[in-house]
């Protein structure tokens, strides 16, 4: 290799990592360094002072609790739009609809599952609310009230329907490629060995679609627990989950603690970590499975 040609490869290696420079800054400045002082500051109290009490409080009841209806909430609105999200990707890949449904919904779900926050609180207060559009037409024109059947929209399942609304459509994004790497051959080789439809789907393709959908499941839940926006929009304090309690001792002025706030983050980084760390195994084999 003459002395020009590796000239031009070691400049075209520095240019290559200068393009990536800028994502390295942002994702040391906004993720890498906050977490960091978050999992430092989890083991000081107030006065600077080294101490594990901190972790200890995330043992009492109101903090087990708050991570109890997290859970409960995240596991609740992955495993809805898990399974919702799953027959809208089957319907328009493998369901023979027309493709300017597929391009359609795939457009909107780029979009819905972007959406969220206040704006996303506002809509669902302003469908389902106690006043809302839709909530005041069942009740002129179908005689049907709601909210006397015990639905509540602040509340652990009006939350959950909330959340669902992302999590939908951001489980129809992640499962539409799976499914269009379902070889046709795999299908015909089951049908000329004499296989029905069921057995297709219960014997190939479930095995080898089950790995892409318990890592989106699990991508879901990660997606949920860390979300404060539209719950704090939506419900306020009313349903105490780990985020808002979280926001309350740092940023409030009855519940004041940031070191305390920051081992409630901790344990967050923590749950949300081992979440993504099984998404990305588990969607690791199913590429290879799809290879």
């Amino acid at each position: 290799m003459t002395t020009a040609s590796t000239s031009f490869i070691d400049r075209r290696t520095v240019i290559d990592w200068l393009g990536i420079v800028p994502f390295m800054v942002f994702a040391l400045a906004f993720l890498i360094v906050p977490t960091l002082y978050l999992i430092v500051g989890a083991f000081f109290n107030p006065a600077g002072e080294f101490t594990f009490q901190n972790i200890f409080d995330l043992f009492s009841p109101s903090i087990l609790g708050a991570y109890w209806i997290s859970i409960r909430v995240s596991v609740a609105s992955a495993l809805g739009g898990a399974l919702i999200g799953f027959f809208l990707a089957w319907a328009v890949v493998l369901g023979g609809l027309p493709s300017w449904i597929r391009s359609s919904l795939l457009t909107f779900s780029g979009v819905a599952s972007n959406f969220a926050g206040v704006p996303l609180a506002f809509a669902f207060l302003a469908t389902l609310g106690r006043t809302g559009l839709v909530t005041v037409l069942m009740r002129d024109w179908l005689g049907f009230n709601l909210y006397s059947t015990g639905f509540n929209l602040l509340s652990f399942f009006g939350l959950t329907i909330t959340y669902m609304f992302f999590q939908i459509p951001l489980m129809v994004l992640i499962l539409t490629p799976a499914l269009d790497g379902l070889k046709k051959e795999w299908r015909e080789a089951s049908e000329i060995l004499g296989a029905s439809s069921w057995q297709y789907w219960r014997m190939v393709v479930l095995p080898i679609l089950w790995p892409s959908l318990m890592g989106a499941t699990l991508l879901l839940f990660a997606n949920a627990f860390g979300a404060i926006a539209t719950a704090f929009a939506l419900t306020g304090s009313s349903l105490n989950i780990v985020p808002i309690l979280l926001y309350a001792q740092i940023r409030g002025d009855v519940l004041h603690n940031p070191n305390l706030g920051y081992a409630l983050a901790l344990g967050m980084i923590v749950i949300t970590g081992i979440s993504n760390i099984l998404y990305i195994w588990l969607r690791t084999r199913a590429e290879r499975w799809q290879k």
